[in-house]
């Protein structure tokens, strides 16, 4: 009992102290990126966090079902009181946290008049480095594609009469907006599946209790064999990082099985049994069984080896 009550409070620390701080990074980041085009009001200050919570709260379930696990399994918990207990609590939160976004999400914004996007001589840049492209929109957003000087560095300011191409204007390979982002691509496309996952939360928990039970309920379910069954060093850190990439895998299926590319081609083949919206649950709890039966073939041929 000693132990599962410190895997109790491990891992509502860590959800927890991982969900705040993260939701406050980014809805520092986010509301410096508004910034550079809007003045701040109240209502896309509450937008800006409630959209930097949901992000949050896709990471901080991933990270502290981890860490959770990885701490079971070193302190060699019994497998079904962990497996219950960090279901149970990864469940509790995460539908607590939802159901308070989505009361936020709700409530009316207060009444704001229309903010100007910008006057005669917009300036649109990525960022204020003097490196940077910059393209002045001279008539302002009210003619977008007609006269603009556009800043290149290094080169002389280049005139443009309009967007549109003419013989007048043979420059073709000017930016419409110079809007880039140097972010690796491994960090972002992590960002990226986290954004898509937290949208996937929100879609279910629109949908019904029982839609959002099933979804959220089968991804902690394989989430909690996964990160129990990789423990394939003895050093924990390797087992750790071991299952982070395994969570980077589930994310990555969770894009995947979301793009409707593949939503068509599996209403194509699989039409007549089930839908493309049921088959990820159905994945996900299959997927987790095999990963439980493998663990628990593995714990017979060890306990096996051991006696012999």
């Amino acid at each position: 009992m000693r132990k599962l009550a410190k895997l109790i409070i491990l891992f509502s620390l860590t959800f927890l102290i991982t969900f705040f701080l993260v939701a406050a990074f980014k809805f520092l980041s986010l509301r410096v990126e508004w910034i550079k085009i809007l003045p701040p009001t109240p209502e896309t200050t509450l937008t800006l966090f409630i959209t930097a919570a949901h992000w949050a709260l896709s990471l901080s379930l991933f990270s502290s079902i981890i860490l959770a696990m990885n701490y079971a399994v070193r302190r060699n918990c019994y497998y079904i009181m962990t497996l219950i207990c960090v279901m149970s609590l990864s469940f509790l939160f995460t539908f607590s946290i939802s159901t308070i976004l989505q009361g936020w999400n709700a409530s009316p914004p207060p009444f704001a008049a229309g903010i100007p996007l910008g006057d005669k001589g917009l300036i649109l840049t990525n960022s204020l480095d003097k490196n940077e492209t910059a393209v002045v929109l001279l008539n302002g957003v009210t003619d977008h594609s007609g006269p603009r000087v556009t800043a290149i560095p290094g080169q002389p300011l280049i005139y443009q009469q309009s967007v549109g191409l003419s013989f007048a204007n043979p420059v073709t390979s000017l930016p419409s907006i110079p809007f880039t982002d140097d972010t690796p691509w491994f960090l972002r496309s992590i960002s990226i599946d986290l954004r898509l996952n937290a949208e996937v939360f929100q879609q279910k928990f629109n949908q019904g209790l029982f839609s959002y039970l099933v979804y959220v309920g089968s991804l902690i379910f394989l989430l909690c064999s996964i990160a129990y069954t990789v423990k394939f060093s003895a050093w924990p850190l390797a087992n750790l990082f071991l299952a982070a990439l395994a969570f980077r895998g589930v994310l990555a299926i969770i894009t995947l099985f979301n793009r409707p590319e593949m939503m068509a081609t599996i209403n194509s083949l699989l039409g007549n049994f089930i839908s493309s919206i049921d088959s990820l649950p159905l994945f996900f709890l299959g997927f987790g069984i095999l990963v439980n039966i493998y663990s628990f073939l593995n714990f017979v041929a060890r306990r096996r080896y051991d006696d012999d």
